[in-house]
């Protein structure tokens, strides 16, 4: 079995997450996973076939609570105005909608997008501790 282990006492924005993605989930690759949920739920893939071969998977994810607050709404809106200050470059209706409904309360925050993203991988099993 491979266990994946998050520190999320060091989860302080996205960029931290990803670095600690790509420290567990890079490790043997030559390349590094950018700062996407596609490119998470793409090398995620990868772990699912791993599973399906026979090599169980577990993302165990301690002091999720403060990566929680970390990608709340603050870092949830900074990520959403960055990508809609380069016009054209993403789907502004969307990303306009989706702020919207985040500063209405009812959308994502980035840490419930990252779940699920992990959702979509049902053979992966993901602790929150």
């Amino acid at each position: 079995m491979t266990k994946y282990r998050i520190d999320g006492a060091e989860v302080n924005s996205i960029s931290d997450l990803y670095e600690q993605f790509n420290r567990e989930l890079m490790a043997d690759a030559d390349w590094s996973m950018g700062q996407s949920l596609d490119a998470l739920n793409d090398v995620l893939y990868g772990v699912d076939g791993a599973i399906r071969d026979g090599n169980p998977a577990t993302f165990v994810w301690n002091d999720h609570a403060h990566s929680r607050e970390s990608l709340g709404f603050d870092e949830t809106q900074r990520w959403m105005l960055d990508k809609l200050a380069r016009p054209g470059t993403f789907d502004d209706r969307r990303i306009q909608s989706d702020l919207d409904n985040l500063r209405n309360g009812v959308g994502p925050t980035y840490f419930e997008l990252i779940l699920e993203v992990f959702a979509d991988h049902p053979l992966i099993e993901l602790q929150l501790h």
